[in-house]
């Protein structure tokens, strides 16, 4: 090994922008191409927007204009106070430089380093800072941190401030914007803002009622009872119960969504079953209390500490001066206020006791069939053929977590070719014998009693919750026929039925696999779809042709190149009207005849389309 000689000529002292850089990572997490909800485009987006979100808490501006151009610039217009026009620069230039240090102009702020539009500053390839004040404005734009110029002037504009970016290719690549990723975003700002308008290329968001609209627009299942809409001056909670299984929390810190939790949810959790066990004067087991819950929390904290510069998860113990811990505080919180509406609305009691006590029940009866399940899958990962696993295991708190894939496979032949062609170190195959059971109707039991359904869940270790999840992807491979097709609603049939947030957090994909190969002797196309196959004809001219029918039948040398860097994956999502229950009884249900004439009607339409 040769080692460079360690002298003062190699230690080197690099600017601010030259750091943020270098080392992007520690500023937006990670780079990305859009593809996913948490990629490094959108973590500049919401730098931008939290600067405005934070006038709007100290009661300035109740509008925020976003608009996202064609060719992908950015532009944030709020109507704040505006930043002192001679520091207009400086705050998006000078590290560690802003008001937010001082807890009188701003109050429950999620900015509170100086970094944040430094760092969108930095990692854009034109940047352009305008603030309007009295009459006056200033204005500085730069390109890649570096100040291009300054001015000053008069202007007849509200008082506020504009950003304008653009996101440097050169570091982000050929990047997208995705607007439901977008949209998700500035809806959870509104319900965390009530009375906030955000405008998004022409389309408004905005919540009268909080925490309440947003656990109604992310259930996906009918409630048990009406949901519970508890909020004082520091916290607001929301909760309700389905007929599902798994929990759902949705964590929110200054307006800030904190999708790891922290010490806010943890004691929500706690004081939640902790309410819930006096009132009942029962000692429930907090899984059953806690099973196909969906609950909400939102907190004020003065000067929160996160545990990373993209904050998301809350690191502090205190509320802030004069104010409790923030354990104490929000189980004392829901002790009292919990409590009262248990009294006050008996009908919704009942129904409460009825779900704790049948999850109790389900929890009893499977408990043998779980442990014996447990000794299966253990002996079986000793020698466990249907999972190829990787090499390295990253902890979801990782920035290579990301890249932890899962293939969920069909047939030896094609997970074979998946195998020899992986990423041994990233990527893992379980291969599927046949065609899975139908889970529609079946309670949970079934996970433990059927071996697959056992060592799919094992691999994943997703037993009690998604927070060891071992894979960031999970991915659907088969075939693009009946087959295939048949396979893969059963596979998503298994995930909605028993782990239904593994879809929420956007962890489940299908895999796209080219259906053409068409090559000449100095290139060769791979296409998905007949259209992509007739401009590679046009393209290429005379040409091999090459159908293939499942992906047996693709050789591995050619399988690395889907599933590398160029792998197509098509995110399964849950939409704001895809009520879980309804969908799978009408696809994976026994109601034949009408799913017959849903088909019949489909193919004609698409027929018509086609002609």
């Amino acid at each position: 090994m040769n080692v460079v000689e360690y002298n003062e000529e190699e230690v080197i002292s690099l600017e601010w922008q030259e750091h943020i850089r270098v080392r992007p990572g520690m500023y937006v997490g990670k780079l990305g191409d859009g593809t996913s909800h948490d990629d490094g485009i959108y973590v500049l987006l919401k730098e931008v927007i939290d600067n405005s979100i934070d006038e709007y808490i100290m009661g300035f501006g109740k509008n925020i204009v976003i608009t996202i151009s064609e060719d992908k610039e950015v532009k944030v217009r709020d109507f704040g106070r505006g930043i002192p026009l001679g520091k207009v620069t400086d705050v998006a230039s000078k590290m560690n430089t802003g008001a937010k240090y001082n807890t009188g102009v701003f109050v429950n702020s999620v900015g509170l380093n100086g970094v944040g539009i430094k760092a969108v500053n930095a990692l854009s390839s034109y940047f352009e800072i305008t603030s309007f004040r009295d009459g006056q404005y200033a204005k500085a734009r730069f390109c890649r941190g570096i100040l291009l110029d300054e001015s000053q002037g008069d202007t007849t504009e509200e008082n506020g401030t504009l950003v304008v970016f653009l996101p440097d290719e050169t570091l982000f690549g050929e990047f997208e914007f995705n607007n439901d990723y977008i949209e998700t975003m500035l809806k959870n700002y509104s319900f965390l803002n009530a009375g906030l308008k955000l405008i998004f290329n022409g389309t408004s968001y905005c919540s009268q009622n909080g925490l309440l609209d947003l656990l109604n627009n992310n259930l996906n299942e009918e409630p048990l009872y009406e949901p519970i809409h508890l909020k004082s001056q520091y916290i607001e909670i929301a909760i309700t119960h389905t007929s599902g299984y798994g929990e759902s929390f949705y964590s929110f810190v200054n307006g800030q969504h904190t999708p790891q939790g922290g010490t806010h949810l943890s004691a929500f959790k706690e004081g939640l079953v902790k309410t819930i066990k006096e009132f009942y004067k029962k000692d429930f087991d907090p899984d059953d209390v806690r099973t196909s819950i969906v609950g909400a929390i939102s907190i004020k904290v003065q000067e929160p500490i996160f545990e990373s510069q993209t904050k998301t998860k809350l690191g502090s113990k205190d509320m802030g001066a004069g104010l409790p811990t923030i354990k104490n505080y929000v189980i004392e919180f829901l002790k009292q206020t919990l409590d009262n509406y248990l009294h006050k609305h008996p009908e919704m009691v009942d129904i409460l006791l009825r779900k704790i006590v049948d999850a109790e029940k389900e929890r009893k009866a499977i408990s043998g069939i779980k442990k014996l399940a447990r000794e299966r899958a253990k002996k079986a990962s000793l020698h466990n053929k249907k999972l190829r696993d990787c090499r390295v295991h990253y902890n979801s708190k990782d920035a290579n977590f990301e890249k932890s894939t899962l293939f969920i496979t069909e047939g030896n032949s094609a997970s074979g070719s998946i195998t020899k062609s992986r990423d041994v170190n990233t990527q893992a195959v379980f291969s599927l014998r046949g065609k899975p059971e139908n889970t529609f109707g079946l309670q949970k039991s079934i996970v433990y009693k059927n071996e697959e359904f056992n060592l799919l869940q094992a691999a994943l270790n997703i037993e009690e919750d998604l927070d060891n999840l071992r894979y960031n992807k999970v991915v659907i491979a088969t075939d693009a026929d009946v087959d295939g097709m048949h396979i893969r609603l059963l596979v998503i049939t298994f995930f909605l039925n028993f782990f239904p947030d593994l879809i929420r957090q956007g962890h489940l994909y299908i895999l796209q696999t080219p259906l053409f190969r068409v090559r000449n002797k100095k290139k060769t196309i791979y296409c998905y779809n007949d259209e992509e196959k007739t401009q590679a004809i046009k393209k290429l001219g005379a040409v091999e042709i090459t159908r293939f029918k499942g992906l047996g039948e693709i050789s591995p040398d050619e399988f690395a190149g889907f599933i590398g860097e160029n792998i197509r994956l098509d995110p399964v999502k849950l939409g704001k009207n895809d009520m879980i229950h309804d969908l799978l009884a009408f696809y994976m249900g026994k109601n034949t005849p009408y799913r017959q004439g849903f088909i019949i009607e489909n193919l004609r339409n698409e027929e018509e389309l086609g002609a």
